[in-house]
């Protein structure tokens, strides 16, 4: 099993601004040591670690705990991708091969974000360098990224979160039409990650997400969903195996070759791992 969206970080009250008081369980250093006894306890053998911060300290960071923990089998870095420079940073990455793709997070841009000439000339080098893009957005900003992704028809992109739709709010509605749309594109990959926060933070039900994850699979179909975690901030909500098992009874009806997509090889394939 690989978990395809993790984070690591040493916590710091001021770059980490976005955790804030109402999130003190997260306030505090989680690092692959933290990790390791709860995906050994529930049968993961490697992760993907995804940036938390928009700095290419972020990304050396990564770099470094990857280094010393071989359950890290890839890394969504950060680099800026409004550079002029970008080719060149890309580049440098290149050599690192556990470096899978690159991370912005648009959900904290304005409206208008994802249509930054700056910006889809850096997502335009991605392929060359054979470079992902995690898409990590809200419901509300879906059709903007529709718009945004068919720039580049052969780039990979997989959604995070499934695009935060507001389960806590029963809002489903426009989100399904967007999720629908965007997902006529085969480039286009969603990961079941971080839906437990989307919901009634520790007050929710299998039942409450159920319908999310129906328009997920109808949409998206087995060759193109990830399993994922958003570990440590699923802890806001609940906890790992919590999650898992989740997932787990919703496929129960599922082959084991869908269950085996899903949970390993859909993430070997997008990512490129060596696994």
């Amino acid at each position: 099993m690989i978990d395809a969206h993790v984070h690591f970080w040493k916590y710091n009250k001021t770059r980490d601004a976005w955790i804030t008081d109402d999130m003190k369980i997260i306030q505090r250093d989680f690092l692959p040591a933290d990790l390791q006894p709860i995906i050994s306890e529930n049968n993961v053998d490697g992760v993907i670690a995804v940036q938390a911060d928009q700095s290419e300290n972020e990304t050396n960071f990564l770099l470094s705990v990857a280094n010393d923990n071989n359950f890290i089998k890839g890394i969504v870095g950060w680099v800026d991708l409004q550079n002029e420079n970008i080719e060149n940073r890309l580049l440098y990455y290149s050599q690192f091969p556990i470096i899978k793709g690159f991370r912005h997070i648009v959900q904290a841009e304005p409206a208008g974000f994802l249509k930054n000439k700056k910006f889809l000339n850096g997502v335009q080098v991605l392929k060359k360098y054979d470079f992902t893009y995690d898409v990590l957005i809200y419901e509300t900003q879906l059709k903007e990224a529709v718009e945004f992704v068919n720039y580049f028809p052969a780039q990979k992109f997989i959604i995070d979160h499934g695009a935060k739709p507001s389960i806590r709010n029963k809002s489903i509605t426009e989100w399904k039409k967007w999720m629908t749309e965007i997902s006529k594109r085969k480039n286009i990959f969603c990961k079941l990650s971080g839906l437990i926060t989307e919901a009634k933070l520790n007050q929710w039900e299998e039942k409450n997400l159920y319908p999310y994850l129906d328009v997920i699979f109808e949409s998206f179909g087995i060759e193109r969903i990830v399993f994922g975690s958003d570990w440590p901030v699923m802890l806001l909500s609940g906890n790992y195996k919590k999650w898992k098992e989740l997932l787990e009874n919703y496929m129960a009806g599922f082959s084991s070759e869908e269950k085996e997509k899903v949970f390993t090889q859909n993430a070997i394939d997008f990512y490129n791992l060596n696994f």
